[in-house]
């Protein structure tokens, strides 16, 4: 049997929440004959991304460190720019249609 026990983090960087999720790795075989290290995995929509190989010398602010320095290099785009009164993501009301608008 495996000693290892998978683990969850929750990190919340610029408003958005991210879950991670560690793996054991698995040895080679005929069906994969690549050896996989035990990883720590970014799940997405039921989907998971390799982040950083598992390491248990890491203090969990360290591992929440590097999860985070992984994020904000791979996973987010550019901060929003906010326009001048208006929230990012809002309609002004120049492009907002009249009640009857023919």
């Amino acid at each position: 049997m495996s000693k290892f026990k998978p683990q969850q983090r929750y990190l919340t960087i610029r408003g958005r929440e991210y879950h991670f999720v560690s793996y054991e790795g698995r040895s080679a075989s005929r069906r994969h004959p690549q050896p996989a290290p035990a990883m720590w995995y970014l799940m997405v929509e039921g989907h998971r991304c390799p982040v950083v190989p598992c390491n248990p010398a890491l203090s969990p602010a360290d591992l929440d460190a590097a999860l985070a320095a992984w994020v904000s290099s791979n996973a987010q785009g550019p901060a929003p720019v906010r326009a001048a009164g208006l929230a990012v993501g809002a309609i002004s009301s120049i492009a907002r249609r009249a009640g009857n608008w023919w």
